[in-house]
Protein backbone atom coordinates (compact mmCIF):
# COMPACT_ATOMS: atom_id res chain seq x y z
CA UNK A 1 0.00 0.00 0.00
CA UNK A 2 1.22 3.42 -0.58
CA UNK A 3 1.37 6.22 1.26
CA UNK A 4 -0.16 9.84 0.20
CA UNK A 5 1.64 13.30 1.12
CA UNK A 6 -2.37 14.48 1.49
CA UNK A 7 -5.63 13.36 3.29
CA UNK A 8 -9.23 13.52 3.52
CA UNK A 9 -9.91 17.15 4.56
CA UNK A 10 -6.96 18.73 3.47
CA UNK A 11 -6.81 21.87 1.16
CA UNK A 12 -4.74 21.13 -2.17
CA UNK A 13 -3.83 23.03 -5.40
CA UNK A 14 -3.79 21.20 -8.81
CA UNK A 15 -0.47 21.68 -10.63
CA UNK A 16 -0.99 19.87 -14.23
CA UNK A 17 -4.04 18.93 -16.09
CA UNK A 18 -6.67 21.15 -17.31
CA UNK A 19 -7.86 21.68 -13.69
CA UNK A 20 -4.34 23.45 -13.23
CA UNK A 21 -4.26 26.44 -10.59
CA UNK A 22 -7.48 25.49 -8.77
CA UNK A 23 -7.99 25.01 -5.57
CA UNK A 24 -9.88 22.65 -3.56
CA UNK A 25 -10.58 20.26 -0.63
CA UNK A 26 -9.79 16.61 -0.87
CA UNK A 27 -13.23 14.84 -0.64
CA UNK A 28 -11.55 10.81 -0.73
CA UNK A 29 -8.06 9.61 -0.91
CA UNK A 30 -7.31 5.60 -2.71
CA UNK A 31 -3.99 5.14 -1.50
CA UNK A 32 -4.04 2.31 -3.32
CA UNK A 33 -4.75 3.90 -6.53
CA UNK A 34 -2.53 6.72 -5.46
CA UNK A 35 -5.40 9.12 -6.45
CA UNK A 36 -7.35 11.68 -4.66
CA UNK A 37 -10.92 13.38 -5.78
CA UNK A 38 -10.74 16.78 -5.18
CA UNK A 39 -14.10 19.03 -4.65
CA UNK A 40 -14.81 20.77 -7.85
CA UNK A 41 -11.63 19.67 -10.22
CA UNK A 42 -12.26 17.57 -12.98
CA UNK A 43 -15.81 17.03 -12.89
CA UNK A 44 -17.40 14.74 -15.60
CA UNK A 45 -21.25 14.15 -16.69
CA UNK A 46 -22.26 10.87 -16.12
CA UNK A 47 -25.51 9.34 -17.38
CA UNK A 48 -27.85 7.71 -14.62
CA UNK A 49 -30.68 5.63 -15.34
CA UNK A 50 -33.84 6.19 -12.91
CA UNK A 51 -33.56 4.52 -9.69
CA UNK A 52 -35.12 4.68 -6.48
CA UNK A 53 -33.16 6.98 -5.01
CA UNK A 54 -32.72 9.60 -8.37
CA UNK A 55 -36.48 8.93 -10.25
CA UNK A 56 -35.68 11.35 -12.83
CA UNK A 57 -32.22 9.66 -14.02
CA UNK A 58 -30.18 12.13 -16.33
CA UNK A 59 -27.26 13.77 -16.25
CA UNK A 60 -25.13 13.65 -13.09
CA UNK A 61 -21.95 15.37 -12.96
CA UNK A 62 -19.72 14.35 -10.27
CA UNK A 63 -15.67 14.73 -9.78
CA UNK A 64 -13.14 11.80 -10.49
CA UNK A 65 -10.33 10.81 -9.24
CA UNK A 66 -6.91 12.83 -10.27
CA UNK A 67 -3.69 11.39 -9.14
CA UNK A 68 -1.88 12.39 -5.86
CA UNK A 69 1.51 13.82 -7.67
CA UNK A 70 -0.43 16.11 -9.37
CA UNK A 71 -1.66 17.87 -6.25
CA UNK A 72 0.48 20.00 -3.85
CA UNK A 73 -0.68 20.67 -0.42
CA UNK A 74 -2.23 24.67 0.90
CA UNK A 75 -0.41 25.38 4.36
CA UNK A 76 -3.32 26.25 6.51
CA UNK A 77 -0.65 28.64 7.99
CA UNK A 78 1.26 30.30 5.97
CA UNK A 79 -1.34 29.91 3.06
CA UNK A 80 0.96 29.05 0.54
CA UNK A 81 1.64 25.67 -1.47
CA UNK A 82 4.43 23.52 -0.38
CA UNK A 83 6.32 19.92 0.04
CA UNK A 84 5.73 18.43 3.49
CA UNK A 85 8.12 17.30 6.05
CA UNK A 86 8.35 14.87 8.44
CA UNK A 87 8.67 16.07 12.39
CA UNK A 88 8.77 14.24 15.65
CA UNK A 89 5.37 15.10 17.88
CA UNK A 90 5.43 13.11 21.46
CA UNK A 91 6.26 9.46 20.51
CA UNK A 92 4.99 10.22 16.73
CA UNK A 93 5.43 11.54 13.52
CA UNK A 94 3.29 14.45 11.90
CA UNK A 95 3.33 16.60 9.03
CA UNK A 96 5.09 20.16 8.32
CA UNK A 97 5.32 22.95 6.30
CA UNK A 98 8.48 23.20 4.26
CA UNK A 99 7.96 26.82 3.91
CA UNK A 100 7.00 28.25 7.35
CA UNK A 101 7.88 24.75 9.77
CA UNK A 102 3.92 25.20 11.29
CA UNK A 103 2.79 21.34 11.74
CA UNK A 104 -0.31 20.93 9.74
CA UNK A 105 -1.73 17.66 11.52
CA UNK A 106 -3.18 18.55 14.82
Amino acid sequence: MTKLHVRKGDTVVVLAGKDKGKEGKVVAAFPKKGKVTVEGVSVVKRHSKPSQKNPQGGIVEKESPISSSNVMIVCPACKKPTRIKKVAVGDGFARACKKCGEVIDK
